[in-house]
Formats: C-alpha cells, sequence, structure tokens
C-alpha cells in the first residue's frame, strides 16, 4: 500500500531504538522526511546515519529530553527551521520506573508526570501551531497495553499513559474542525530492551530462569510470539498517514490478540 508519506516531513521522538525507531524507519520506507529524536547524541546519530544509508531519505537527528520543556521545544524550532515544515508528530517517551505503591514519593510521582503526561503536552503544544498554520496534519501517540489492563509493578505508567489516552480524545474532538487527527497506539508484548528488563525482573521475583518467564508469556498471547518494533512501525505509519484519514480519536492495539476487552 502507498501511504502517501513520500516527501512529507515527520518528527520521531524516542527514536534511537525500539518503537520509535520502528516507526521511523516504517515512514522511511515510503520516503518521508524525518526529524527523529533521543536523549542519546550517539545513539540517534547512528539511527539517522542507518535510514539516510537504508532508504536515500533526508533524516535529521537531534538531542532531546522528554521531560524537559525547552528542550522539546528546540527540537521542534530546529526541525522546521531545518525541514521547513511537519506533517506529523510522533509522541514518544521511555517509560517511568517500575515499582509498587509503597516504592514512590511524591517526587517520583513529578517526575513521572513530566516524563510521560506532560512530554505529550508539550510536544502536541509544539507543533499545533505549524499543522494549525496547513490545517491538516497528525498527531501519534505511543502509550501502553496498561490503559486497558493496569501492569502489575508499572504503577505510574498505568496512571499517567491513562491521562495521555485521555488527552487523545480530547485533542482529536477540539482539533477535527484544523484537520489535524489524533489517534494513540497501543504496543502489547514488542520484543524491546524495556520488555526484556521487564521480563528479567518478574523473573527474578517469581525464582524462575527468564527463557521460561518469556515461554509463559508467548504461550498467553493467541498468535504465540512477542510483537516486533516493524510490526508496530507499520501500524503507526498507517495512523499517521492519509490512508487513515478518516480516523480520528482512536486507538490501535497491536497484541496479537493478547487483550480480553472488547472495547
Amino acid at each position: 500500500m502507498d501511504l502517501g508519506v513520500k516527501d512529507r516531513a515527520f518528527m520521531v521522538a524516542a527514536a534511537s531504538e525500539g518503537i520509535g525507531y520502528g516507526i521511523a524507519e516504517a515512514l522511511a520506507r515510503d520516503g518521508a522526511r524525518l526529524s527523529i529524536a533521543s536523549r542519546s547524541r550517539e545513539k540517534i546519530e547512528r539511527a539517522a546515519t542507518t535510514l539516510r544509508e537504508n532508504y536515500g531519505i533526508d533524516c535529521r537527528a537531534y538531542v532531546m529530553d522528554a521531560a524537559d520543556a525547552q528542550s522539546i521545544r528546540s527540537w521542534t524550532e530546529a526541525t522546521l527551521n531545518d525541514l521547513g515544515e511537519v506533517q506529523g508528530l510522533v509522541v514518544n517517551a521511555g517509560g517511568p520506573p517500575p515499582g509498587n505503591f509503597d516504592a514512590f514519593d511524591d517526587d517520583a510521582w513529578a517526575r513521572a508526570c513530566e516524563l510521560t503526561l506532560m512530554s505529550a503536552v508539550r510536544m502536541v503544544r509544539c507543533i499545533l501551531p505549524e499543522l494549525r498554520r496547513q490545517q491538516s496534519g497528525a498527531i501519534l501517540t505511543v502509550t501502553s497495553s496498561s490503559i486497558k489492563e493496569p501492569i502489575d509493578q508499572l504503577l505510574l505508567s498505568n496512571v499517567f499513559r491513562a491521562g495521555v489516552v485521555a488527552l487523545v480524545k480530547s485533542l482529536a474532538n477540539e482539533l477535527a474542525r484544523d484537520g489535524i487527527r489524533v489517534n494513540n497506539l497501543v504496543p502489547g508484548r514488542i520484543d524491546t530492551q524495556r520488555v526484556r528488563s521487564l521480563d528479567t525482573m518478574i523473573a527474578g521475583k517469581k525464582g524462575v530462569a527468564l527463557e521460561d518467564e518469556q515461554a509463559e508469556q508467548h504461550a498467553a498471547i493467541p498468535l504465540g510470539r512477542y510483537g516486533t518494533i516493524e510490526d508496530m512501525g507499520a501500524a503507526g505509519a498507517f495512523l499517521l498517514s492519509d490512508a487513515a484519514s478518516y480516523i480520528t480519536g482512536a486507538t490501535l492495539v497491536v497484541d496479537g490478540g493478547k487483550m480480553r476487552s472488547v472495547t
């Protein structure tokens, strides 16, 4: 399918690896121009080099800390200066630390809010004037299956990612008049470093081998495997593209059928 993103410019946060990189790569494959960002200069520049060399696109790398308001503003301003315009944004950030309720004081809650919820608010706020100027565009947030089924040991993520989904639904209604679509992408068990770390932690708490914990997780997924960043990338690129021009305010779950909820 031709997604219609060739030569269009997209900003993708937390794109040095994992799901963010998967979405960036899917867009690059169809000829999009990219602004990708992460906290690590070395990692994001390596990712940009790979995308340029593999797909022959214009891909710019920027250092950006999603928990820092000025860093988000600087990324947006630099992107618009370098690429001239932007047609879409992927809101993405690393998750807050795992733990149960008693593990977190007020400062931990505040830091998690800055990283997970306020990063989304700020990224959207920064790009909105550009999208409103064009009277078109797409915003995609990447959250977690915890928005539907809270995950043990991920209390902070459970709480603040649910807030991001509420933001998406509210913005979809508010921004439709400006021709801007806003959607949410929910990964299930995707083979990323964060999931591998979580599996390791759970296996340790259970006192079982990592391979046994992963086998148990695979068995709970109807498709029988973890998802890949390519699976997530294809879904994300679709929601950003004209192929999804009548989809807004939606949450697309990419989980191999694991969730049992009907909504």
